[in-house]
């Protein structure tokens, strides 16, 4: 794909399911946040290169609530999409889901969102083509998205 063909939210969707085992534990016994923190750069870092179709670096991340504890012994779940295509930098909103195989359980633990920046061979800034919606919620998420990376960029000001 070029940069000047808009790729769908659908395009960037990222779904990774990581089983929660005694090494990501913390010392109380619940899964490490930080393994957590990992498994989202990662499935947010996979939506922003399948979008832009190159190599991207994360340049933000926004508030990431640890809503419920995850326990060893749960399937992990990230699904990771693009709700902000600009220049060169795009956003992911990537949601993690644990799950209890055994009952089938599932509690929604986290949501967070992510910047990224595509880079070329110089580790520059490449440019990536834009983002097209293809229902109103997407088109909502947009708006929202682009209402957050306004208040990002006045924020370094």
């Amino acid at each position: 794909m070029t940069s000047s063909e808009p790729n769908t939210i659908a395009d960037s969707r990222v779904i990774l399911t990581h089983f929660m085992g005694m090494s990501d534990a913390n010392i109380l016994g619940n899964v490490h946040g930080g393994v957590i923190m990992k498994l989202v750069d990662e499935a947010g870092a996979l939506a922003a290169m399948r979008h832009a179709r190159s190599p991207v670096v994360t340049v933000a991340v926004d508030s990431m609530t640890f809503m419920e504890p995850i326990l060893v012994g749960q399937l992990v779940t990230v699904r990771a999409e693009l709700t902000y295509a600009g220049t060169s930098s795009m956003e992911v909103r990537a949601e993690v889901i644990a799950e209890n195989p055994i009952s089938g359980s599932k509690t929604h633990t986290n949501t967070a969102y992510l910047v990224y920046v595509a880079i070329d061979e110089e580790g520059r800034p490449h440019p990536v083509p834009k983002l097209k919606p293809t229902t109103p919620q997407e088109s909502a998420a947009m708006l929202a998205a682009q209402e957050r990376q306004e208040k990002r960029i006045k924020g370094r000001k």
